[in-house]
C-alpha cells in the first residue's frame, strides 16, 4: 500500500507515533520519524530527525534535509483537562494550542512546499471525537483540536489541486500508557488501539485514498 513511498511521521517516539511506523513499514514505505526525544533509533523508522516543532526554523531546517517527501501524518500533540472554561489560567490553554496547533502549522509549513514539488501527496493530521462539540473541563483541549480540524479542511481546499489531499482522524480516546495512568477506572477495551489507528492514517496516507479530500473520520471502539 505504502511501497516506494517516503513517508514522515512527527510524534515519532510516542504510543501513536510507533505504531504508525511499523505499520507504514510494513506497507513497504521509507519512515521518516521526527520527535524532540534524544534516540538513536526507534522501531520501524529508518531515519530519525530530533527537532523541536515549536520552532519555525528549527522545523523549517529539518525538512529541508528530508528530501522528497511522499506525506506526512501529523501525530505530535497531547492531552490535558481539568479546568474550567471561565478559569483565568493561560497555561493550559496556551500548552494545548502549542502542542496541536502550532507543531502542526510549522510541520505543514515545512512540507506543503516538497509535496508540491513531489506533485502530489498526502497530509494527514489528528483531530478528536470529542472536539466535535465543547465538552467540561476539556475546554482548552476541544478548541485546539478544533482548530486542528478547521485547519485540515482549509489546506484540503488550497492543496488538492495540487494533488495533495489532507484529511485528518477524529479518535476518541486511545490506549495509552499515558491516558491509563490518568484515567485507571476506565474500560481500556472501549479505547481506540494505536494499531487500528495507525491502520486508518496509513491508509489515508496512500495513494488508495487519493480521492478524499477535506474528510474528518470518527474512529472509535466503544461497544
Amino acid at each position: 500500500m505504502l511501497e516506494n513511498k517516503r513517508i514522515v511521521i512527527t510524534g515519532a517516539a510516542g504510543t501513536l507515533g510507533l505504531a504508525t511506523a511499523q505499520k507504514a513499514s510494513q506497507y513497504g514505505a521509507t519512515v521518516l520519524g521526527l520527535d524532540i526525544v534524544d534516540t538513536t533509533s526507534l522501531k520501524g523508522v529508518d531515519e530519525y530527525r530530533k527537532v523541536n516543532l515549536l520552532s519555525t526554523e528549527d522545523t523549517q531546517a529539518c525538512f529541508n534535509s528530508l528530501g522528497p517527501i511522499d506525506a506526512i501524518c501529523n501525530l505530535a500533540g497531547g492531552f490535558a483537562m481539568g479546568l474550567s472554561a471561565s478559569d483565568p489560567s493561560d497555561e493550559q490553554w496556551d500548552q494545548m494550542f502549542r502542542i496541536n496547533v502550532t507543531t502542526l502549522r510549522n510541520a505543514v509549513r515545512a512540507a506543503a512546499p516538497l509535496l508540491i514539488e513531489n506533485k502530489g501527496g498526502a497530509i494527514v493530521n489528528v483531530g478528536a471525537l470529542g472536539a466535535l462539540s465543547g465538552l467540561s473541563a476539556m475546554s482548552a483541549y476541544c478548541c485546539a483540536k478544533s482548530s486542528v480540524m478547521r485547519l485540515t479542511e482549509s489546506l484540503s481546499e488550497e492543496l488538492k489541486d495540487h494533488g495533495i489531499n489532507v484529511n485528518a482522524v477524529l479518535p476518541s480516546i486511545i490506549d495509552t500508557p499515558p491516558n491509563r495512568s490518568d484515567m485507571p477506572n476506565d474500560d481500556f477495551s472501549r479505547w481506540v488501539a494505536p494499531e487500528k489507528l495507525a491502520e486508518l492514517v496509513c491508509f489515508l496516507a496512500s495513494d488508495r485514498a487519493s480521492a478524499i479530500h477535506g474528510a474528518l473520520i470518527p474512529i472509535t471502539n466503544l461497544v
